[in-house]
């Protein structure tokens, strides 16, 4: 999960999609909550893959540019600690709506 692609798909929600009556209950161009979802973890997944693959090269002295797999490394830890604040912000956003008293 790039922060360049969260913030496009941020930008891409306008105002009259949101508050329109969905066609397809939510399925508009194929976006969905769930596909979004799904999608962003394959991206933290993949991230994480090749930031493994990066330490490894650089233990065992395979590394060709010390700076990309470092910068590898470090983004791989920024879009894990990402993913890990979203899930709590969605955990903690349905424990208060459990909570509350209809």
């Amino acid at each position: 999960m790039r922060l360049g692609e969260i913030s496009t798909q941020i930008k891409g929600l306008e105002s009259d999609k949101l508050f329109s009556k969905p066609t397809n209950m939510g399925q508009e161009d194929g976006n969905s909550f769930g596909s979004i979802l799904e999608k962003s973890l394959g991206e933290v997944n993949n991230s994480q893959v090749q930031a493994y693959s990066a330490m490894e090269d650089i233990a065992t002295g395979r590394v060709e540019n010390l700076q990309k797999a470092v910068q590898t490394i470090e983004e791989a830890e920024l879009s894990l600690k990402l993913a890990l604040e979203v899930k709590n912000k969605a955990l903690n956003a349905y424990k208060s709506v459990m909570r509350m008293q209809v």
